[in-house]
């Protein structure tokens, strides 16, 4: 099926299934019965990120980050009777990366160097999803299930997600506990940097015409560690339990257990790795690859969470957070969080927030050309590494419940704007704005 095709069916699914509300909503008997949506709403959501560094996991750990991203979201909930929420979820996303662009640094025509971007076919991409979601709530409203389908697309990644959960709330609705599990299948189509193409079985190897072509500085007698991955899938499994509790008339407090097992290709293909006990080769400033990141091809992951939200009064409030996390290739870490929403009218609410975050290396990161070649594991990408850093912002919120702005049948309810300014000890760098609105179809 085309992507025309496959865009026409799902507007034609949703057309039906909005009119089929509809109709149940006529339907419906005189018994009054809360509805848990009232009528079908639409979020739009868009963001804009910028980042820089120089710790490229591309170019081995050594190399501009530099990246911009600009995302938007449609998320379409749908009433289709007093109990039951069709949700429907399309996102899309178009960046420009450094990094991703200096998988192969000789195609943009300058002399290569891991802190220039190259200017290639590959210094800019899209990531498309499309995600639907039913609930089901019991008449008493004290149990809540759902499910979920998920799919999305990047130029060397597919993934295909589903799952389900179950909520329970009693102590008139005081305690909540809830469950859910979801497993997304993945899969790559490996790319790999461009100087470790021709060695693969049925590669010329130096003979190649990128080596023939260019000047080769540093050990002439360029022969990298490479075999490329014969297992492209990677699957993950989730699984999250949560409790709830509100403790007293301004305090509310939620504990929060997750659990994730991932298996198949968990490296990064395209992602260098350069040894200390190898020569150096290069063209031009750009270092060749000794070898392509390796990781084990399972890894077990564990969170433990709480939240605790307190009402100081109708102006303010208060909204904690911390996080303990471990898995089972070393890295343990610690976020915590603050945000003080600030009501200064009916309809406007000001929410400074900070985050704080910090993490032990993996077993397998060393920085760039510190690797040994004897190692079964490598890596180079900062994200493993140990680093610590902090995330500062604020946000401003417009909300009217009556909907008095009209757009045709559209009824605006709310708009969300937020600035965060993201900083790591390593000297990465990244700043986010995003936006939200809320309309109501009337």
């Amino acid at each position: 099926m085309n992507k025309r095709n496959s865009v026409i069916v799902v507007l034609s699914l949703f057309i039906g299934v909005f009119g089929w509300s509809q109709t149940q909503r006529k339907d419906s008997t005189q018994v009054y019965k809360k509805r848990v949506l009232e009528t079908s709403e639409i979020d739009f959501l868009t963001s804009y990120y910028t980042q820089d560094g120089d710790n490229a996991a591309v170019s081995g750990g050594l190399g501009t980050e530099e990246l911009t991203d600009v995302t938007g979201a449609f998320i379409i909930s749908i009433p289709l009777n007093d109990d039951d929420v069709l949700t429907i979820d399309a996102g899309i996303s178009a960046y420009t990366s450094a990094s991703s662009s200096n998988v192969d640094p000789f195609d943009g025509g300058a002399p290569a160097d891991p802190f220039v971007a190259s200017s290639g076919a590959s210094s800019a991409d899209g990531w498309v999803n499309l995600t639907g979601g039913y609930s089901h709530s019991s008449d008493s409203r004290n149990d809540i299930v759902s499910a979920k389908i998920s799919v999305s697309k990047e130029f060397d990644y597919f993934s295909l997600g589903f799952g389900g959960g179950y909520t329970k709330l009693f102590n008139q609705k005081n305690t909540e506990v809830s469950v859910n599990a979801n497993v997304y299948l993945d899969s790559w189509s490996a790319i790999y940097p461009v100087e470790l193409r021709p060695f693969t079985s049925n590669g010329n190897g130096i003979a190649n015409g990128l080596f023939l072509n260019n000047t080769i500085t540093g050990n002439t007698n360029y022969n990298p560690i490479f075999t490329p991955f014969k297992d492209e899938k990677r699957n993950s499994y989730a699984v999250g339990f949560g409790f709830s509790q509100i403790l007293s008339k301004k305090l509310q407090g939620s504990l929060l257990v997750d659990f994730v097992q991932q298996e198949g290709l968990l490296s990064t293909p395209f992602q260098r790795v350069y040894f200390s006990d190898v020569s150096d080769s290069f063209i031009d400033n750009f270092h060749l690859a000794d070898a392509i990141e390796q990781l084990p091809d399972s890894r077990f992951k564990i969170a433990i969470g709480g939240r605790l939200h307190y009402y100081i009064n109708e102006a303010f409030i208060v909204r904690t957070y911390y996080r303990f996390y471990s898995d089972d290739w070393g890295i343990d870490s610690h976020t915590a969080s603050i945000e003080i929403p600030i009501k200064i009218s009916d309809k406007f609410t000001v929410y400074p927030f900070y985050r704080f975050y910090n993490q032990t290396a993996a077993n397998y990161f060393a920085p760039y050309n510190e690797h040994l070649s004897t190692s079964a594991f490598y890596t180079s990408d900062y994200d493993l590494s140990k680093y610590t850093a902090n995330q500062y912002g604020i946000g401003v919120t417009y909300t009217d419940i009556f909907t008095n702005f009209q757009v045709w049948r559209f009824g605006l309810k709310s708009i969300d704007l937020k600035y965060n300014n993201y900083q790591r000890d390593s000297g990465l760098k990244a700043s986010i704005i995003s936006a939200g609105f809320k309309f109501l179809v009337d």
